[in-house]
């Protein structure tokens, strides 16, 4: 029981012990805070001091309401209506809309809609309005090509152009006067570099009978350029890229045509060796219709020279005899050496044999009924 008693007592003197540390630790807080507000107001009188000779007063923090300065309010600024509902119907197009630009909707006076709608769900069924629609933002608009620009811009470089050309004012002028065409390109957009490998490409065009060859240097000229020659349209079209600049392709084009032309005309001495049989053509001058046509002529000539009357006679020949080059530039000789090349390089047909027909009908002065 004693020792018991004893423990008690210990515990009871540690339980003091903790309770007196604790209060005077609690003081101690206590008397720095005051301290604290004894500085403060020891200052503030200090500062009055200088006015009044008044005691000095216990300011007690948050007592009194302190004054303040309040800043204005900013306002915010109030966001305008869309541009196109103040829209005038008269107004200049060109001043809303005067260059390439991304598509705004607030700056368009027309409705628009683009986009995809899955199903009924989605928007209400009903494809997007133009307002905030990054589908119409995405591609490029010509609302800056209008009529009205276009017209002004002609308006604005029609003091740097010149008049133009008398006797140019049809293509078959231009073909006539200019009959080599020269095409190049040039390539603008947006990227890392300038340089476009597309526009190093030159070409040239014209046609084949603006070169006035003969029949050699034609056949000769058609085998050398190959491909390049349309023969439906008479076109014959020369094209390198293999030059790092456009205008050195150009140049090499036109030595190609230069070359090529000259070349044709060469006549070597093994192409003479060449028969009738070896021409992929019918050509009537090399063969024996035409010296049977002018032997004809000539014996008809000559027997309409002893003939009364004008019934049968082949009016269109001369009365002297001359070159046979003259007769076969006569129309009637040229009509019918076209039918008969056409009849065998092309085939006997309905067209090819009524033209020979009539071919013959004119050469000869013959009249039929059927």
């Amino acid at each position: 029981m004693a020792s018991v008693s004893v423990r008690k007592t210990f515990v009871v003197l540690n339980s003091r012990a903790r309770d007196i540390k604790f209060i005077q630790q609690r003081a101690l807080h206590m008397s720095l805070s005051l301290k604290g507000q004894d500085i403060k107001s020891i200052e503030n009188d200090k500062e009055t001091s200088s006015d009044t000779d008044e005691f000095r007063v216990y300011q007690i923090e948050g007592l009194k309401r302190t004054s303040s300065v309040r800043r204005a309010e900013r306002w915010s600024k109030r966001v305008p209506p869309p541009r196109y509902r103040s829209m005038s119907t008269e107004q200049d197009w060109t001043d809303v809309w005067p260059t390439a630009s991304t598509f705004k909707w607030s700056a368009v006076p027309f409705p628009v809609r683009q986009g995809y709608v899955e199903n009924s769900s989605e928007n209400e069924g009903v494809i997007p309005s133009k307002y905030a629609n990054l589908e119409l933002m995405k591609g490029p608009n010509f609302l800056h090509l209008t009529p009205a620009h276009v017209q002004k811009h002609c308006k604005a470089i029609k003091h740097f152009c010149t008049k133009w050309p008398e006797g140019l004012e049809t293509d078959e002028q231009c073909q006539k006067h200019f009959p080599v065409e020269s095409v190049t390109s040039d390539y603008i957009y947006a990227g890392p570099s300038l340089t476009d490998d597309r526009a190093r490409v030159a070409s040239i065009k014209f046609k084949l009978s603006d070169l006035k060859l003969d029949y050699h240097a034609r056949d000769k000229f058609v085998r050398l350029v190959g491909d390049r020659y349309n023969p439906e349209t008479d076109d014959v079209f020369f094209e390198s890229n293999r030059c790092p600049l456009k205008s050195q392709n150009l140049e090499y084009v036109k030595f190609l045509l230069t070359a090529v032309y000259f070349e044709s005309w060469k006549n070597e001495s093994w192409e003479q060796g060449k028969q009738l049989s070896d021409m992929e053509t019918y050509v009537w001058n090399h063969n024996k219709s035409h010296k049977t046509c002018m032997s004809l002529l000539a014996s008809i000539q000559a027997k309409d020279k002893t003939t009364e009357g004008e019934l049968g006679k082949l009016n269109y020949l001369p009365e002297n005899e001359v070159d046979t080059s003259v007769i076969c530039g006569l129309p009637e000789v040229q009509q019918y050496k076209v039918a008969v090349e056409t009849l065998f390089n092309v085939g006997e047909n309905m067209e090819t044999l009524n033209a020979y027909k009539m071919a013959v009908e004119k050469l000869l002065n013959f009249k039929s009924d059927v």
